[in-house]
């Protein structure tokens, strides 16, 4: 038997993923109750189809190609990556996609959980169609925010629609390995994917209307380009794709511009993605997208969604994470979740008004300052804060500084290594804006890099932070030294 249930609470959150949660335990820490929403997993993509599986299929071989590149372990490395063994690696990470301990963490947080789909009806007022065959009118007496993440982006391909194609989700959970694998899209997910699947078997093509990760330096993803062709992947780069059909044997083709064709038994279509928001009801708040365009929610430094406010001119209604649209990364939804958290906290027992100072708790400043952001290729790539062009759109008087990662430590690490790295310079106040690492296990050299940025650490300061020898950090040295000091 199904009823109508009716409950209040200090906050709504609509998504459980990773921006949810966190936002939600922060405003329990902030002595305000709290409902989670979600019809899917608790924990979200990250836990099951992104993140967490993905960087599972790909350590094992990037642990096997390190220790391949050092000799004297070299020798005893004998054999090739056992699939089957990453598969049920991987199936660890992701609990067997059960979400029995994340909600078990829920409500030991002091969370209520609602299963189900929710809209908006109104200001601060959510139903939800629960999965339990109930509905609930729910009413929110400070917040509701929208955690619901993102979609993948479709492309414009003549038959892709009717054929059957893979998208993260079904890349990063499968259970057998194809033959052939085709990949269309150069961006993180889609070259990730590749690299991993072509070390556990596939024969993979990958297939990009424009450059391979066009959002790094050149030099840096060319050194990503040349891991993946040693690994047999073949590279069509800033190509289109015309049309993709399906073969009487089951296979798919796909036709290129300029007459080329791929065959493949598994299509990987990674060309991006954008905020999950249709069926959300953000119309009747007054939210609504322009003809012809999908809808973006515009957010301040706090997560709330301009335009949203109430009689008197507070904000009601936030955006966290992949659905405020302004960075698709785990670690910066969390870290917005964890600001906005404490804004609604805060505005509910009138401890902030108005906009919060940069840096604050209660603001998203390093969306605009430092993100930082890993590809887990082999080679890695690592980038954080401005790019020279990004830092001179912005106004900065800007010089950059690159060298190879050439030093005792990179040499030590493997045999003929190959990086690069790059320091971009506000030279007006001489800090760094951002900076861009490439090379194996350089991931570990970005959060350094991201404490520079943030903290504004002059370079004259800078020089006195000496990197251990011998390490890969020397490099920062190198770097330091090519700039003149």
């Amino acid at each position: 038997m199904t009823a109508q249930l009716e409950q209040e609470f200090d906050v709504i959150v609509i998504g459980a993923g990773a921006a949810g949660e966190n936002v939600a335990d922060r405003v329990v820490q902030g002595g305000l109750s709290a409902v989670l929403i979600e019809a899917e997993l608790v924990g979200g993509e990250c836990s099951y189809w992104a993140c967490m599986p993905s960087k599972a299929l790909l350590r094992p071989g990037t642990a096997l190609h390190g220790a391949q590149t050092v000799p004297g372990a070299a020798e005893a490395v004998t054999r090739t990556l056992d699939a089957a063994a990453v598969l049920k690696r991987r199936d660890y990470f992701t609990a067997n996609w059960q979400d029995d301990s994340q909600v078990k963490w829920v409500r030991e947080t002091g969370i209520e959980l609602i299963r189900g789909h929710a809209w908006l009806t109104g200001p601060r007022n959510v139903e939800v169609a629960g999965l339990d065959g109930n509905t609930y009118k729910l009413a929110a007496r400070h917040a509701v925010v929208v955690a619901t993440g993102s979609t993948p982006n479709v492309p414009p391909v003549d038959g892709l629609a009717d054929v059957e194609y893979w998208t993260t989700r079904e890349a990063t959970s499968a259970h057998e390995i194809p033959e052939r694998l085709a990949v269309l899209g150069g961006g993180v997910a889609g070259t990730e994917l590749a690299q991993a699947y072509a070390r556990l078997g596939s024969v993979v093509t990958l297939v990009a209307r424009g450059g391979l990760l066009g959002t790094f330096p050149k030099e840096a993803s060319k050194l990503v380009a040349a891991g993946l062709r040693a690994d047999g992947v073949r590279l069509h780069l800033n190509m289109g794709t015309q049309s993709v059909r399906e073969n009487s044997n089951g296979s798919l083709s796909l036709d290129l511009d300029g007459g080329g064709t791929v065959t493949a038994d598994k299509l990987l279509v990674a060309t991006g993605r954008h905020p999950a928001l249709e069926g959300l009801g953000l119309e009747s708040v007054g939210l609504a997208a322009a003809e012809g365009k999908a809808l973006r929610l515009s957010t301040d430094t706090t997560g709330a969604v301009i335009g949203a406010t109430d009689g008197g001119g507070a904000p009601w209604l936030y955006a966290i994470g992949d659905a405020a649209g302004k960075v698709l990364l785990t670690h910066q939804g969390k870290y917005e979740a964890r600001a906005t958290g404490d804004a609604v906290a805060a505005r509910a027992k009138g401890e902030l008004t108005g906009d919060p100072k940069p840096w604050s708790r209660y603001a998203q400043t390093a969306d605009d300052h430092a993100v930082p952001n890993v590809v887990f290729t082999d080679p890695e790539l690592a980038n954080v804060g401005r790019s020279v062009q990004q830092a001179e759109k912005d106004g900065f008087r800007v010089s950059s500084v690159e060298l190879p990662i050439q030093v005792a430590g990179s040499s030590l690490h493997a045999e003929h290594y190959e990086g690069w790295a790059q320091l971009v310079i506000d030279e007006d106040r001489r800090v760094l804006l951002g900076a861009t690492f490439a090379g194996p296990d350089v991931a570990e050299l970005l959060h350094a890099a991201t404490v520079a940025v943030v903290g504004e650490v002059p370079l004259d300061r800078l020089w006195h932070a000496v990197p251990s020898y011998p390490t890969i950090s020397e490099v920062w040295l190198r770097l330091l030294e090519a700039y003149g000091l």
